[in-house]
């Protein structure tokens, strides 16, 4: 979280415990806005060779540039990397204030941008020169986001559905058209992307669905099966919600030690600059994790029409706060042995980016140790400098997570429009 960091150079950066961070992070009382303050750095992107920073004992390097929008990254079974190109559908008549401040901050950023609607393999060369070939993999999808192989069929979670393709190893280009598993909510005023994550014994797919509104503003009729994960079944395409109340659940993954399904949750804004703090959490099957009625367990937030007391007195307290509006959009449980031993067994986390506080929060990716299956301590930050040090200019932001095939960490940031690779020095 850039807002947390101290100490003037981010290799040596570490987080100031006193922070929102961790399972009691302190919430302070609620500042009503009439407006939230919009504090959005401007897009210059990454210039001259500049690059992210990195963490004492890392280095990083840009395997792709020139794409449109990448926002998700998975690696396949042969090493190849296929990345998601994606922005939002197209936008919808301004209804809402919230849509409003959309475009307020995109006129802002200056950077105004269609993702691709596709999915780009990346291949390394085999001439040990480092580089990486693109090929147009997939085109002509919806708002693709999360991707998943699983024995020869590849899915892929565009906005309002899930598509089905065949796979076949090696190969650069699917020709043949998608084939609809199952219907995804697909109206979008807020949260288009969908995560996606196969199931250990490949016969279930879950899906994180982020919510219509802020708050509940727009009325509960537009939520319909939204701030939930859903459970789908491969073989019937039938679906059900397994977990509810999480406003925009992402990042979807099995942590190894337990095998608990585990996501990174985008919280409510417009109460002010420190809620809600965004979470990382278990996800269990049945739960209720409190949107729109209350935030962090039972704190009711009153803006929410009609009142629920019944389900705030339900509301599952997450495990672990990263901070307020640091907007978390990707998450990895790092497995490898590429990077060194401080980042084992924990989770990586990529912080998108606050836009309604200033300081900034977030722009960065983090890492944070787990024991017996739980987070402990405080995040550290791995890879920053995606934004300048007086906060008025924007180079990129992460989002997608992905462990590669050598056990580099692949980072897709769509503001720079960038794949960089992370691995130890000298790996």
């Amino acid at each position: 979280m850039l807002a947390a960091l101290t100490g003037g150079c981010s290799e040596h950066a570490e987080y100031d415990p006193s922070n929102q961070v961790g399972a009691n992070p302190p919430l302070p009382g609620v500042h009503n806005f009439l407006a939230p303050p919009i504090q959005v750095p401007k897009y210059v992107g990454w210039q001259n060779g500049n690059k992210p920073k990195v963490a004492d004992g890392l280095q990083i390097e840009a395997i792709a540039s020139g794409l449109q929008h990448p926002r998700q990254v998975y690696v396949l079974p042969n090493g190849d990397i296929l990345v998601a190109e994606a922005n939002s559908p197209d936008a919808e008549p301004v209804t809402t204030p919230k849509q409003l401040i959309a475009g307020m901050i995109t006129a802002r950023s200056g950077k105004k941008e269609q993702g691709a609607n596709r999915i780009t393999l990346l291949r390394k060369r085999t001439d040990g020169s480092g580089q990486w070939d693109k090929h147009v993999f997939i085109d002509h999808l919806h708002s693709p986001f999360g991707m998943q192989l699983v024995g020869h069929t590849l899915y892929v979670a565009d906005t309002d559905a899930i598509l089905t393709y065949p796979y076949q190893s090696g190969e650069t280009r699917i020709s043949a058209p998608g084939a609809e598993l199952t219907d995804l909510p697909d109206k979008i005023n807020h949260h288009w992307t969908k995560a996606l994550l196969a199931s250990p014994d490949g016969k279930k797919l879950y899906v994180g669905v982020g919510s219509n509104s802020n708050a509940g503003e727009n009325g509960l009729d537009v939520e319909y099966r939204r701030a939930n994960v859903l459970e789908v079944d491969i073989a019937t395409g039938g679906s059900r919600i397994f977990a509810a109340g999480i406003r925009n659940p992402t990042g979807l993954q099995w942590e190894p030690k337990t095998g608990q399904l585990w996501a990174v949750a985008n919280e409510r804004d417009e109460i002010g600059a420190d809620l809600v703090p965004d979470y990382l959490t278990s996800v269990r099957e049945g739960g209720f994790y409190g949107w729109p009625y209350s935030y962090w367990g039972q704190h009711v937030d009153r803006r929410a029409q009609p009142q629920r007391p019944d389900m705030v007195a339900k509301a599952v307290r997450p495990d672990y706060s990263i901070g307020s509006h640091v907007a978390p959009l990707g998450l990895l449980f790092y497995s490898g042995s590429n990077l060194p031993a401080q980042y084992r067994g924990g989770a990586f986390i990529s912080e998108h980016g606050s836009w309604n506080r200033s300081p900034l929060s977030g722009y960065a990716v983090v890492y944070v140790a787990f024991e017996n299956g739980k987070p402990v301590g405080t995040p550290k930050a791995a890879v920053s400098g995606f934004v300048s040090n007086d906060e008025k200019e924007s180079y990129g932001a992460p989002v997608g997570l992905v462990q590669d095939t050598d056990g580099a960490l692949v980072i897709a940031d769509d503001v720079g429009n960038t794949v960089w690779r992370v691995t130890k020095v000298g790996g």
